[in-house]
């Protein structure tokens, strides 16, 4: 035996407790397992033995109750009764990570959903790890190739910036977030799809994604019909694994589709164990648990993670509470309309309502400058549209009305991008300038 494999050996058997101290099982309400003991803390997880030979069902401790333990399964409460056994692990969910990971659709709790097998030599990662010290965060100084148009050319994206992605259902936030995925300039992708309904995950993987999108990704998948603490795990767990290859130096791509439904089975959660709703039916733990998930995106000393998180909005309501919230966290947003979806003009990127806040600060000036005149041209036509069309605005009345009227071919067809078509950050950059510079 190898010197590597004996310390893994003596590494596993100093993990073991040779005393366990059994809880039992009270009562179950609703989503939440009452248990008396044994000894846990906040966010341990425990084993649950339903007896009959099934297998035990893991479980996190998210809060007291007369001083009983009260738990949220991360399986199905089947065969669960009182007198069960609960035995506690003493520590927090983990994650097996590593480069054996690419190509593998994973589901919320990091098991490989085909079925297939990862190798035990991988790493653990713990999920609970804490946003990074914001003073040994570097500045996002260098520019991340998106391959879209419209995001390169006017809402550039720096490496280790974090973005909001808002729409309505129906938009085409999948097909933007496929796009992403294909055409980026990053290392790795980590992509999770959480809430999702269980027809669209194949669909995504399959034509969203393909085959070149996943061969260098890590898609986690956690459906709409999952527990509330799967989809809330899924979430995490693709951040975790996302942090992993930062912090082995590469520069990552996460997405993450919605943050939206991760607001809502925070939701679930906390209205389980008794939490007041404050918002919307929000619970405050749902405004204090956003910063800590968005904030561990970012750079780092080695490696950065940019990231697109898409927020469902209700009614296209823009200030709905979880999308207010987001967008105080990030660092930009980019907002689709319906509108342009429903002309046929995609993506539907509402370049006017959306913005990058590092974008000044990683770009030439002479990028800024061209992106300025075109976002200047749009809002000037925009303004006047309704005018246009009914004919009512004569030509030579107005400078910039003419000007905007004439750029408008070429803006329509900058914004405008098919989905298997793929644009270098270089060659979007010098077709924006060069055509103001003409202009």
């Amino acid at each position: 035996m190898s010197k590597l494999e004996a310390s893994r050996y003596i590494e596993h058997l100093g993990g073991i407790d040779p005393v366990r101290v059994n809880g039992k099982v009270t009562q179950v309400i609703g989503l939440t397992i009452e248990s008396e003991g044994p000894d846990a803390s906040i966010g341990d997880v425990c084993q649950i033995y339903p007896g009959k030979g099934a297998p035990p069902l893991l479980a996190e401790v998210v809060g007291f109750r007369d001083n009983r333990l009260v738990l949220m399964p991360l399986g199905e409460l089947n065969a669960i009764g009182p007198g069960c056994d609960v035995v506690g692990t003493g520590k927090p969910l983990t994650v097996q990570v590593g480069s054996e990971l690419l190509g593998k659709v994973l589901d919320g709790l990091g098991r490989p959903l085909d079925g297939s097998f990862i190798p035990s030599r991988m790493v653990r990662y713990p999920t609970t790890a804490p946003p990074s010290n914001p003073l040994f965060r570097p500045r996002v100084k260098e520019p991340l190739g998106i391959g879209i148009r419209a995001i390169d050319g006017l809402l550039t994206v720096g490496q280790g910036q974090r973005v909001g992605i808002f729409a309505g259902s129906g938009v085409g936030k999948s097909t933007l977030l496929g796009m992403i995925a294909r055409n980026t300039a990053a290392d790795v992708n980590v992509i999770a799809l959480i809430g999702e309904r269980g027809r669209e995950v194949l669909e995504f993987i399959e034509k969203d994604l393909g085959p070149e999108g996943l061969a260098r990704s890590v898609v986690i998948v956690a459906t709409s019909d999952q527990p509330a603490l799967i989809r809330i795990k899924g979430a995490v767990i693709a951040t975790t694994i996302a942090e992993y290859f930062r912090d082995r130096g590469l520069n990552v791509m996460l997405m993450m589709d919605s943050v939206t439904r991760y607001a809502m089975a925070q939701r679930e959660v906390g209205l389980a164990i008794g939490e007041p709703p404050a918002t919307r039916g929000y619970t405050p733990s749902v405004f204090a648990g956003l910063p800590k998930l968005l904030e561990r995106a970012g750079t780092g000393p080695s490696g950065s993670i940019t990231a697109f998180y898409t927020v469902l909005v209700d009614g296209d309501d823009m200030n709905e509470p979880v999308a207010d919230a987001v967008r105080g966290i990030l660092d930009g947003h980019i907002v689709l309309s319906r509108d342009l979806a429903h002309k046929g003009h995609f993506p539907a990127i509402d370049v006017l309502s959306s913005v990058s806040r590092v974008m000044n600060e990683i770009v030439v000036e002479r990028h800024k400058q061209a992106a300025t005149a075109l976002k200047r041209m749009l809002a000037v036509y925009r303004d006047s549209e309704d005018l246009i069309h009914i004919g009512a605005y004569q030509s030579g009345s107005n400078a910039d009305i003419d000007e905007a009227v004439a750029q408008m071919d070429f803006i329509q067809s900058f914004t405008r991008q098919r989905t298997d078509e793929k644009d270098d950050f270089d060659e979007t950059v010098r077709q924006l300038t060069d055509h103001f510079t003409r202009s």
